[in-house]
Parts: structure tokens; C-alpha cells; sequence
């Protein structure tokens, strides 16, 4: 006999999942992680084609949304009106990871509390603040909402999804530092770490920031060149884990975090060219929070991005600066960032990062647990 879980599938930014209200999920962690496989792959043992399950096979559509009202005290800063636990299916391995959050998915929470009735409509735009459940950030996100219902229909463009769509702005409020504890865990802009110069940064997302010259590559190779150089894998993965413990995150051998970059001059107008390793596959395009640290790293001074030799087309910031609008570029397009800052006492302050993302709801019902 199988158990229904009621369910909806949406597309958030380049990436989809299946939504889950909280309350209609076990409570307890082992349990649910158990309903959450067989609902993804239909099998606790691992497979990487998901046959008997809903996800797509890659990592990008084999991530999950649980959300609820949220119980996040209402004190100031802190108060949120939906706590969001994102979840990573690991693919083909049979186990699931809490330990990133996903911005990307983030951009479909008001969209799902909307018509799951846990939030109401008004006119004309939603606004809600989210407890980012796996860091602790807060994410103010405000979609269209004309008359009280939900558009989908607009001219904002996310590389990496087809066709254009109603614009749900994404401002996070409190990420600096939200896993490592601070926006540079090692207390450097930069460390050389395997003989390799890197930048390690934590604005929503741990990543470790180096350049593709320093290991022979262009930065603009794609996706299947760099994963098909087994040498270059294992020299990311060994910076990788000594990263790790640098960025007060321990032994990440297990660990999804920190993401890997590859930078290189941009080439397309923006201020950066990146390749993702996320951490063992590399991104088809660039992941929300990943993009925000990246942006990020433009802007603190001394980075491997934003260094006085001129390796990148951005110039060094002066504690003049407040607001920068960042192109960052990717295999399939560009991530346009807004981030809002100030320097106290020759120290940057990041006030706020935004962006801009589009949603969708695919699919609602009822998946079937075996």
C-alpha cells in the first residue's frame, strides 16, 4: 500500500522541485529524509535516473521545498512570516543534504504559500520575509500579484530558462557569513591554499574563489571539458577539503559546501566569468547564493577578483561606494547583482544583496511513497 503526500512542483530560477508543507511531512528527520528519496528516486538505495520518482536526474531538479508559518520570533531585524527548509537529494546515492540552503528554489516559497492558502494575495504585489531555516538568513521576496492573483506573464529573462516571466525580486537581508560565521571564515581576502591563490567568501553561500589561469585553463571551457579533466577534479577537491576546515566548516568530504570557482575576465560585458563546481559537477549556469558571493567578492577589496594587478575589468571599490549593480557570467548567460554596502572604519558592511528571479508552478498533487 502506498502513502499520498500532497505536493506541488514548481520552478524557481533555473532550478525545479517538489514543495511540501511542513505539516504534511513526518516530523521526524530520519522518516522524512526516507519520504523525500523515495518521493525523488522511488528508492532509498540510490538511482541516478530517477526513474521511479519525480526528479529530473540532475542535480538542479532534485531539490525539495518544505515550508511553514514561520515560528521565528517577531523582534525587529529577525521577524519572518514563512520558515523555508530547502533540502538536496543527492543524486543516485540515496541520501539528502540540509546543509546549503538554495536560492534559486527560494524565488517559488511565496508563489507555494500563495496557493497552498498558508499566505493570502494582495494587490498589487505579495510581499513576505523568509527564514532561511538551513543558514538563518532572512529573505524579503516580493512577487506580482495583480488583483490579488499570481503573474506569470513578464520580461524578466533568467539564463538558463526559456521565455520570459513576471519578475520576483529576492532581497536578502541577513547572509553575510550565515554558515562559516563570517563573510571571510579564514580572516583573509586572500589564502593560498595547495600552492593555489583563493579567495574563501560567505555571503549565503560558502565558496572558495580562484582564478582558471592558475590551473592552465581559459575559464571559458565548458561544463563537460572540466568534468571530463580527472586531474583538474582532484586538485579542486584537495583544495576543497583543506578549505573546508579554513572556512570553520570541518570535514566537507561529505558535505555539499563550499562550492568551487573558477574566474576568469569576463567576456560578455559583465564583471566576471565563472565556472561552478558544485562541488563535484559543474553548474550549468550559476546558483543564486553563489552568484551573490561571487558579486560580493567584487566588492571587498584584495579578493582574487577585485585585486590592485588588474586581473579583472572591475575596478578596486573606494569607501565612497554604496550600491553596485554586478554582471557576473556563466555558461549559459549572466546573474545580474544589486548589493548595497558601506565601509566603517576601512571594514565593508553588506547591507543587502538583490536579485531578481522568475518562478513557476508545474504541477500540484498528491506523490505516491511506496
Amino acid at each position: 500500500m502506498q502513502t499520498a503526500i500532497p505536493f506541488m512542483q514548481l520552478r524557481g530560477g533555473s532550478s525545479k522541485g517538489l514543495f511540501f508543507k511542513a505539516e504534511d511531512l513526518p516530523t521526524d528527520k530520519n522518516e522524512r529524509n526516507r519520504c523525500l528519496l523515495l518521493a525523488m528516486e522511488g528508492t532509498t538505495e540510490g538511482d541516478p535516473r530517477q526513474i521511479d520518482g519525480l526528479g529530473g536526474a540532475t542535480s538542479l531538479t532534485s531539490k525539495v521545498a518544505i515550508v511553514s508559518k514561520s515560528i521565528t520570533p517577531e523582534v525587529g531585524y529577525r521577524s519572518a512570516d514563512l520558515d523555508y527548509l530547502f533540502v538536496q537529494v543527492v543524486v543516485g546515492k540515496g541520501k539528502v543534504s540540509t546543509a546549503q540552503t538554495c536560492g534559486n528554489i527560494l524565488a517559488g516559497i511565496v508563489p507555494f504559500a500563495i496557493e497552498s492558502g498558508m499566505i493570502e494575495a494582495t494587490h498589487p504585489v505579495t510581499s513576505a520575509r523568509i527564514n532561511i531555516v538551513n543558514t538563518g538568513g532572512i529573505c524579503e521576496v516580493v512577487v506580482q500579484t495583480p488583483n490579488g492573483q499570481i503573474e506569470t506573464q513578464g520580461n524578466a529573462k533568467v539564463d538558463g530558462v526559456p521565455g520570459t516571466a513576471a519578475p520576483i525580486i529576492c532581497n536578502y537581508l541577513e547572509t553575510v557569513g550565515s554558515t562559516c560565521g563570517a563573510l571571510l571564515p579564514t580572516g583573509h581576502a586572500k589564502d593560498v591554499i595547495e600552492g593555489v591563490e583563493a579567495t574563501c567568501i560567505d555571503n549565503g553561500m560558502p565558496i572558495v574563489i580562484m582564478r582558471a589561469r592558475d590551473f592552465d585553463l581559459i575559464g571559458n571551457e565548458t561544463k563537460e571539458v572540466l568534468e571530463a579533466n580527472e586531474p583538474l577534479r582532484q586538485q579542486i577537491e584537495a583544495i576543497r577539503l583543506k578549505a573546508g576546515h579554513l572556512m570553520n566548516l570541518g570535514d566537507v568530504k561529505d558535505q555539499t559546501i563550499p562550492k568551487m570557482c573558477l574566474m576568469s575576465p569576463p567576456e560578455k560585458g559583465g564583471v566576471v566569468n565563472t565556472r561552478m563546481f558544485i562541488p563535484h559537477v559543474v553548474h550549468e549556469a550559476i546558483g543564486v547564493l553563489a552568484a551573490v558571493s561571487v558579486a560580493t567578492a567584487c566588492v571587498v577589496p584584495d579578493t582574487v577578483i577585485n585585486d590592485k594587478r588588474g586581473v579583472m575589468s572591475y575596478k578596486l571599490n573606494t569607501p565612497n561606494d554604496r550600491h553596485s549593480s554586478l554582471s557576473i557570467e556563466h555558461p549559459s548567460g549572466e546573474f545580474t547583482v544589486n548589493i548595497e554596502y558601506e565601509f566603517v572604519d576601512s571594514q565593508i558592511v553588506i547591507h543587502k544583496s538583490g536579485v531578481i528571479r522568475t518562478a513557476r508552478l508545474l504541477s500540484k498533487g498528491e506523490v505516491f511513497i511506496p
